[in-house]
């Protein structure tokens, strides 16, 4: 008898020690994994910085440093927005917010307000929309003119594709109305006067005047940005379009462990950035991976600057215009399809779509696995759907259209309108969308896309069904498209996008379940608790 309780308990002390020590285990949760067959597990066991164990039951061959009862909680991948403005979100928050402004007037005020609490020799702004307004016009310059005749202003429409800048920031960039400049606009009145508008390509002037931030504001930025996007549960961020300075910032902030988000760098297709990234090659770090180009194809709907195959409905004549001229597409296409990069391309409008998608046909032909991406892939001719089933990826941002759905009619009519924001229609086509926010056009919320994507809605529940609900996208679709499927348009399935045993620990515990709760509650869902490896960053 002692020798059978002996034997019994040194089995037991054996069975204690052979348990695998970790550094986490994360119990009594509802997880969605977004594995192949999207299921779901209650526990998961994580050891430097990754998972190594993910259950359908309590985990018991594992004992941890830390434990953390989920009571029942959501728990999703760490969440990625496939195409934002990361540093541009950061930057914003140091100048004068204009978002949600109601009026002209309402910017002046603001702008004034903030000049005062904050003196600057170059007033910058952004946010601003005329679509939200009563009087749905450009606005002009002269109110700018009075209030501050002598310190130039700039303040940037929310999409990032028109200025409205003072006579001093005119005259300080040397713009009259002799300059001409292609790929854009310099609004004029019918008098042939400035009006203080510029739309793509001649904002490049006002940016040339524009004093450079200093590094510290720059990390700051940086700062400011990581903090809003763990604040909503994301881990992983597209910065569609950075200069190698900043990458290089990026990099050693994150090295020295001041910047713990991941970026997905796009380089600004610029002769500086193609140079020194084509020749070397892939840049890939834990956090940080540079392997894309970013090219502007087009400017954008709400300013009129999307290139489309036919006149705007609601301005005759008038067809927006290409950022980067067709040859130049073409050209750049080959010389990214002969290195290892990935070339991603701004299309809002028909026709820049079409030149992009036969730019990428022709480039890619013989080569397989390049995961090209059409940023927006926003207004589609019904025709040229198909050119996504050669592998390319849509990169489509859901709020943009309940943002745009109360006007994007007008601009293009009743029949067009029919291929825009066609998500559904595009999964179907490219087996995979990449879903993102466009933030600081946008905002940063994850859950708003989540909710434009499943419910095609705005907070008011407006319209009653929905819009344009053939191109809905299911849950479990949007779920993937925000996680496994942004990370394989990165390139990076294999290390992150899912909750599966070997890839990064990223995770998000939710407020609620965001693949059950009511449509409309989604918009309030809150990430209550962040993870980066396996870390706590909220």
């Amino acid at each position: 008898m002692k020798h059978c309780v002996l034997v019994i308990t040194i089995l037991f002390l054996f069975s204690c020690n052979s348990k695998e020590e970790v550094d986490l285990i994360v119990y009594n949760a509802k997880i969605y994994t977004v594995d192949d067959v999207f299921s779901q597990a209650s526990a998961v066991a994580i050891k430097d910085g990754k998972f190594v164990a993910v259950s359908k039951d309590n985990i018991d061959n594992y004992t941890a440093r830390e434990e953390l009862d989920a009571e029942g909680k959501t728990i999703v991948p760490g969440l990625i927005d496939a195409h934002c403005h990361f540093y541009g979100l950061g930057l914003t928050q140091q100048i004068v917010n204009l978002r949600g402004t109601t009026s002209y007037d309402d910017i002046l005020e603001k702008v004034a307000e903030f000049q005062k609490e904050k003196p600057s020799n170059f007033i910058q702004g952004r946010g601003w929309d005329q679509n939200d307004w009563e009087i749905k016009e450009f606005p002009t310059k002269d109110k700018l003119d009075e209030l501050f005749p002598d310190t130039p202003v700039a303040l940037e429409r929310v999409d990032g594709h028109a200025y409205l800048v003072n006579q001093k920031a005119l005259d300080l960039a040397g713009i009259t109305k002799e300059t001409q400049i292609s790929g854009g606009e310099i609004v004029k009145d019918a008098k042939g006067n400035l009006i203080g508008v510029l739309v793509d390509n001649p904002m490049g002037l006002i940016d040339a005047v524009i004093p450079k931030p200093t590094r510290a504001t720059q990390v700051q930025a940086l700062k400011d940005a990581e903090k809003l996007c763990f604040d909503y549960g994301l881990t992983t961020v597209n910065d569609a379009g950075l200069n190698k300075a900043t990458i290089e910032m990026i990099d050693s902030l994150q090295q020295i462990g001041d910047l713990n988000i991941r970026v997905y760098a796009m380089i600004s297709n610029n002769t500086e950035n193609l140079d020194y990234y084509l020749d070397r090659g892939i840049f890939k770090t834990d956090n940080l991976n540079v392997r894309s180009v970013k090219v502007y194809g087009d400017g954008a709907l709400g300013s009129r600057g999307a290139a489309l195959r036919e006149p705007y409905t609601d301005k005759e004549g008038h067809f927006g215009a290409m950022i980067t001229p067709v040859d130049d597409i073409e050209a750049l296409a080959e010389r990214i399809a002969a290195s290892e990069y990935q070339m991603n391309t701004h299309a809002i409008g028909d026709s820049a779509n079409i030149v992009v998608l036969r730019a990428y046909q022709k480039a890619l032909e013989g080569k397989t696995d390049r995961r090209w991406k059409v940023e927006h892939a926003q207004v589609i001719s019904e025709q040229d759907f198909d050119y996504f089933k050669n592998g390319i990826i849509p990169s489509i941002q859901p709020t943009h259209a309940t943002s745009d759905m109360y006007w994007a009619e007008d601009r293009l009519g009743v029949e067009r309108v029919k291929g825009a924001y066609a998500f559904k229609t595009l999964l179907d086509k490219a087996g995979v969308v990449a879903l993102g926010t466009d933030f600081p056009v946008e905002k940063v919320s994850p859950f708003l896309t989540f909710y434009a994507a499943v419910a095609r809605q705005d907070l008011e529940n407006y319209p009653e069904r929905g819009y344009q609900m053939k191109d809905a996208l299911s849950r479990e679709e949007t779920l993937k498209g925000m996680t496994i499927w942004a990370a394989y348009s990165n390139f990076e399935e294999d290390e992150k996008g899912s909750i599966e045993v070997g890839k990064k620990a990223d995770f998000v515990i939710l407020s609620d379940d965001i693949m059950e709760v009511p449509a409309s509650q989604i918009p309030n869902l809150k990430a209550e608790q962040v993870f980066v490896d396996g870390g706590k960053v909220k």
